[in-house]
């Protein structure tokens, strides 16, 4: 289903009328190649050109559709009419380089055998003049020499005349190219798996995918059988799972698209590479907004996230999309990576617009909580929810298969991980405080956990994005009386080093009944420092608070009630910020932390 869903993606893109999003044709790829060697008719070089362009802080190659690579193993396979310098110059930084010289031969080789088809090209008739009498000199001159050789850096070649244009890229060398593929398709045949059991010559070996976060540089497989352990009976490699050599060419391009590093088709969160696609051009550019919506925004446009959000609220309440749009289908991949393999996290199979949409709206409605700070995000990704639920605040101590998990919630309207929950609490009270990110995880899986009951009480959800008078759940009016007693002794003493939330926030958001007695006592010692008006303001919402439905206190509080009771504490110190009351005309503003 998965390679099958690919293959029809690259199908559709293959035929793009947009040259910039059309996939390439079989047998060709598009790669990026820094270094471009420029060569005189008769084969010698006139000059090493350089293709980078500097993009923030890191220059980077032109990109050009070149013939697809080989897959490279420990012996020595060459690429056609492009390589890294060892290969395609027979030079290296390295001071002993034993294949160096096998290297060169099997790249020469490799050209070579276009000869039949394209012989009388000036192009390749140049190249083949280089190869075989490679002289260096003029490149050696070049001020970026040192650095490709260091770097081992791609290259290709173009014939003096035709700037941009290499030789590969030459017509009749390209269609040489595509003859020789042609010639050496000699996989055996089998029924394709992807091709509806069609006997098609199989791939013995699958493309490597390159892109997913954590996953070895020079890529990794989603099907392949490196043991024979792993064999079925008379089968090897590939024919354990038979795809065509197009099915395959197919589904490993598609897929490599999808996870380019400029891709907008690609949201990295926690572990897992996640990308979308859908199976038509859709009016509201799903396709393409799902990453802005769940992504990290891009710092050239920080704003991009909370404007995917409203024009997605704008299409769903519009409610009058055509039946064509409503049923366009859309497929979420996850994939982790898994030593020379990737693991699929989560698939979500074709599901349509009309379905997604208020599942991806629903999520912007659990975590919308009243900010902090005006610089915070409105709409913030899951990454930076997720990395304000682990160590320090890295990513890489977000747990595994937390992320993928809470993708999953989001996508089929599943009620959030319980190792979220957990997360999101423990850091709340290692640090002593609820911020603005960890209120929105804590409502935004309380919501969701009882939207999942089998009988919701409707009248109590869900928890409000800013403080909820009404709320008379012990947990959350446990916290709001915390975040009053802090409030207290912060006017009665002002900056101190050592607050009541520095000592006691962890053990009264788990055992209240044992913290609130001494914090009672010390909440009338620092009554007696304020002014009457203020202390007869705050005697009155602590009369408030605990004259709501509460006989005694809780002695324990489940983790579900400790996300209650930071909730609560975030709300009513968030209204202390900016609530005007009827005994203090000014509007409070928030404090350092």
């Amino acid at each position: 289903m998965i390679l099958h869903a690919l293959a029809d993606l690259y199908e559709r893109r293959s035929h793009d009328p947009d040259p910039a999003r059309r996939l390439p044709k079989p047998g060709w790829e598009d790669k990026v190649i820094p270094f471009v060697v420029e060569l005189r008719p008769d084969g010698s070089a006139v000059q090493l050109r350089d293709t980078r362009r500097q993009e923030g802080k890191k220059r980077v190659g032109a990109s050009f559709l070149v013939p697809q690579s080989v897959k490279k193993t420990s012996g020595v396979a060459a690429n056609l009419l492009w390589d890294s310098a060892e290969y395609a110059l027979g030079a290296s930084a390295k001071a002993e380089s034993p294949n160096l010289a096998k290297q060169a031969a099997a790249f020469r080789e490799r050209a070579e055998a276009l000869l039949p088809w394209a012989g009388s090209d000036v192009g390749l008739n140049a190249l083949l003049a280089f190869l075989r009498a490679p002289h260096l000199i003029p490149l050696q001159a070049a001020p970026h020499w040192a650095e490709m050789l260091e770097t081992n850096a791609q290259v290709a070649f173009e014939l003096q005349g035709d700037p941009g244009l290499l030789i590969c890229e030459r017509p009749a060398v390209a269609a040489a190219i595509d003859a020789l593929r042609a010639s050496q398709s000699a996989g055996e045949l089998a029924p394709c798996l992807i091709l509806q059991g069609q006997q098609l010559p199989a791939a013995r070996l699958h493309t490597s995918i390159k892109g997913v976060w954590g996953a070895q540089s020079s890529g990794a497989n989603v099907v392949s059988f490196n043991l024979d352990a792993f064999n079925s009976y008379g089968k090897t490699q590939g024919l354990n799972a038979p795809v065509s050599e197009q099915a395959a060419f197919a589904y490993t391009t598609a897929l490599n698209d999808l996870l380019k590093t400029d891709s907008r088709n690609r949201v990295q969160v926690g572990d897992a590479s996640t990308v979308f696609w859908a199976d038509r051009p859709h009016e509201f550019d799903g396709e393409y907004t799902l990453a802005d919506l769940l992504g990290e925004p891009r710092p050239d446009n920080p704003d991009r996230g909370r404007d995917a959000v409203r024009a997605l609220y704008r299409t769903v309440q519009a409610g009058q999309q055509p039946a064509a749009e409503g049923s366009t289908r859309f497929f979420i991949l996850g994939l982790a990576p898994n030593a020379a393999r990737i693991s699929v996290r989560f698939w979500l199979p074709g599901v349509p617009f009309v379905d997604l949409a208020p599942r991806l709206l629903q999520h912007f409605e659990d975590i919308r909580v009243a900010r902090r700070f005006d610089n915070e995000p409105e709409t913030p990704s899951l990454f930076r929810l997720l990395t304000t639920c682990a160590l320090q605040g890295k990513a890489d101590n977000i747990p595994p298969r937390l992320a993928g998990e809470w993708m999953r919630a989001i996508l089929e309207d599943l009620p959030l991980p319980a190792g979220l929950l957990n997360a999101a609490v423990q850091r709340c009270k290692a640090e002593q405080d609820v911020t603005y990110l960890r209120a929105c995880v804590l409502k935004a899986w309380l919501n969701r956990q009882m939207r999942s009951q089998p009988r919701p009480n409707l009248s109590t959800l869900p928890f409000k994005e800013t403080l909820d008078m009404s709320n008379d759940t012990p947990a959350y009016k446990c916290g709001r009386l915390f975040a009053t007693f802090e409030r207290i002794q912060g006017e009665a003493q002002g900056d101190i080093n050592t607050t009541i939330r520095d000592r006691y926030f962890g053990a009264a958001s788990t055992t209240p009944a044992n913290i609130f007695a001494s914090l009672q006592k010390l909440m009338f010692a620092h009554l007696r420092k304020l002014t009457k008006k203020r202390a007869e303001y705050f005697q009155k919402l602590v009369g408030e608070i605990v004259a709501l439905p509460m006989r005694e206190l809780p002695h324990r509080l489940t983790l579900p009630q400790q996300a209650e009771f930071a909730l609560g504490y975030y709300h009513q110190r968030q209204d202390f910020f900016t609530k005007k009351t009827d005994t203090d005309t000014t509007t409070d503003q928030p404090q350092g932390d």
